[in-house]
């Protein structure tokens, strides 16, 4: 998504020496920003981070920043499906209109000493179904009916999903910031 802006890039693949920054933060931004300022710190170079995941208002913003460890933090297994599976126990009792919820992806961009620069936060809301649809994405995705588009997002086309997704939004928003102050 941020191909052609001459930017050449890795990812931490390329860098299994450093230890993972811990995700110690109270919201996505602040995530994001750790993550960005220690790898950038730690490797010398810019570095892009994001913190994304699932906020569903009848559970009170959770599972949030939690979201990939939803289930091993509740001792009900790790992995996407027990995430999954322990949200639909969750959601059990809650009627269909209280369902709301949406994805959250804030990004953060630091410069080589470790400084955030830059920052992009955006949503994409919808609603919890009570039993999975698709098989595409990942996390939750088969249980996030899109508001408007009467799919979830593990329904999507991948080049439909980024154009509609919370990270494909944020993603174009510093992409756009990223030209403005080139």
């Amino acid at each position: 998504m941020l191909g052609g802006m001459g930017i050449e890039f890795t990812d931490l693949s390329e860098h299994r020496e450093l230890a993972t920054v811990e995700e110690t933060g109270e919201t996505f931004a602040e995530n994001a920003a750790l993550k960005a300022a220690g790898y950038a710190g730690e490797l010398g170079l810019w570095a892009l981070a994001d913190d994304s995941g699932l906020v569903v208002d009848a559970l009170g913003g959770k599972p949030g920043v939690h979201s990939a460890r939803w289930a091993q933090m509740n001792s009900a297994g790790s992995g996407d499906q027990a995430n999954n599976a322990l949200l639909l126990r969750q959601m059990e009792q809650i009627p269909e209109m209280d369902r709301t919820a949406r994805f959250v992806c804030a990004l953060a961009l630091s410069d080589p000493q470790g400084r955030i620069v830059l920052t992009a936060t955006d949503t994409v809301e919808g609603k919890i179904l009570c039993e999975p649809r698709g098989g595409g994405g990942f996390g939750y995705d088969p249980l996030f009916l899109v508001d408007g588009l009467g799919k979830t997002t593990g329904e999507l086309a991948p080049e439909e999903k980024h154009r509609i997704s919370h990270r494909g939004k944020a993603l174009r928003a510093l992409a756009a910031r990223m030209r403005v102050t080139g």
